[in-house]
C-alpha cells in the first residue's frame, strides 16, 4: 500500500474534508479525490462518505486511520527530527493571545530552553483565536493556545485554565460612578461612563454585561486598543472603564491603580485551550513544553 496514500487518507480523515485535506497537504483538491478513489479500490471497500460539508469516515475508514496514524506520525517524526540525537536544535513554534501568551505563556516556557541537553528553541507568535487554530491546522506551530476549542479530529485540545475577567476603573472614574451605587442602580449607572476596550463591538465589556447584568452595554467606546495591555495602561490613565482578566490586573487592583467596579457572586469566566495537531504529542519537545504548560496552568487559575 502506497504511503502517499495512506498520507493523503490520514490528513482527510483528521480534517473532515477534502478541501481542507487538500490545502494542508499542498494540493489540489482533484488530486487529494484521486489518492482516495484509488485508496478505495486497493482496500475494496469505501472509506469516507460524502456530505455536504466534508466527510465522514466509515467504520473501515476508521479503523484504518486508528491503525495507520501512529505510524505516519511516527515516520513524520524522524523525517524531521532526521538522524540528530541533540534535542536542543529542536524548535518549539508557539501561537496564542498576544496578553495571555506574552504574561504567562512565554515564561514558563522559556525554563525549558536551557542548555540542559533537552531544551528547546522557542519561536512564537500572536493572533486570534481563529488564526492561531488555522496556523496550527496548517502545520505553522507546533501548540496553539486558544479561547476557542477546536472541532474536528485534526486538532485536539485540553482546557489550560479558566480566566475570571474583572470591572475597573481609575480611583477618580470610580468616585465619580458613587460608591455603591452599582448595588442599587445596576448598569445604569455606567451608560455615560467611557469605555477602553479591545474593539469597536467591545467583546469583553458585552460580555461581562450579558453574563452579569443580562443586558447589553450601552456606554460609548472612548479608547479601542488591540491588547488589553494598553487597555489597561488607559483605563489607569483614566480615559474609562474597562473589564479585563484579573492575572493581568492583578498588580494594579494591589497598587490602587485601578479599582474594582463591582464584584458579582459569579464572575465572567473564559477558558483558554491548549491545542495542537493530532498525533504530535508524540515528539518529545512538543510533548515535554505541553505538559509543562499543563503544570504551570495549575497555578494560574
Amino acid at each position: 500500500m502506497d504511503l502517499a496514500l495512506l498520507r493523503t487518507f490520514v490528513t482527510v480523515h483528521r480534517a473532515g474534508s477534502f478541501t481542507r485535506a487538500a490545502a494542508l497537504l499542498g494540493l489540489l483538491q482533484p488530486a487529494v479525490t484521486s489518492q482516495i478513489r484509488t485508496l478505495e479500490r486497493q482496500v475494496g471497500r469505501p472509506l469516507f462518505l460524502r456530505q455536504a460539508r466534508g466527510v465522514t469516515p466509515t467504520t473501515i475508514g476508521d479503523e484504518l486511520a486508528h491503525k495507520a496514524a501512529p505510524h505516519l506520525d511516527a515516520l513524520v517524526e524522524i523525517a524531521e527530527s532526521g538522524l540528530e540525537e541533540d534535542s536542543s536544535l529542536r524548535t518549539l513554534h508557539l501561537a496564542g493571545p498576544p496578553e495571555f501568551t506574552a504574561e504567562r505563556a512565554l515564561p514558563a516556557l522559556t525554563e525549558l530552553t536551557g542548555e540542559d541537553g533537552q531544551g528547546f528553541a522557542l519561536r512564537a507568535s500572536f493572533g486570534t483565536a481563529d488564526e492561531v487554530l488555522e496556523g496550527l491546522a496548517a502545520g505553522h506551530h507546533d501548540l496553539a493556545i486558544s479561547t476557542v476549542r477546536p472541532r474536528g479530529a485534526l486538532l485536539t485540545a485540553t482546557a489550560l485554565c479558566d480566566e475570571e475577567h474583572v470591572l475597573v476603573a481609575a480611583p477618580h472614574r470610580a468616585e465619580q460612578i458613587g460608591a455603591g451605587s452599582l448595588r442599587r442602580t445596576g448598569p445604569a449607572a455606567l451608560e455615560r461612563v467611557p469605555v477602553v476596550e479591545v474593539h469597536e463591538s467591545l467583546p469583553f465589556v458585552a460580555r461581562y454585561w450579558a453574563s452579569v447584568f443580562g443586558s447589553r452595554p450601552v456606554c460609548p467606546g472612548t479608547v479601542i486598543v488591540p491588547d488589553l495591555r494598553a487597555v489597561l495602561a488607559c483605563a489607569t490613565a483614566g480615559a474609562g472603564l474597562a473589564v479585563l482578566p484579573r492575572y493581568l490586573v492583578a498588580g494594579a487592583l494591589e497598587r490602587g491603580e485601578v479599582v474594582a467596579l463591582h464584584e458579582p457572586a459569579v464572575p465572567p469566566l473564559r477558558t483558554y485551550f491548549l491545542a495542537v495537531r493530532t498525533g504530535t504529542l508524540a515528539m518529545p519537545h512538543i510533548a515535554r513544553a505541553h505538559e509543562w504548560l499543563e503544570r504551570a496552568a495549575a497555578d494560574w487559575c
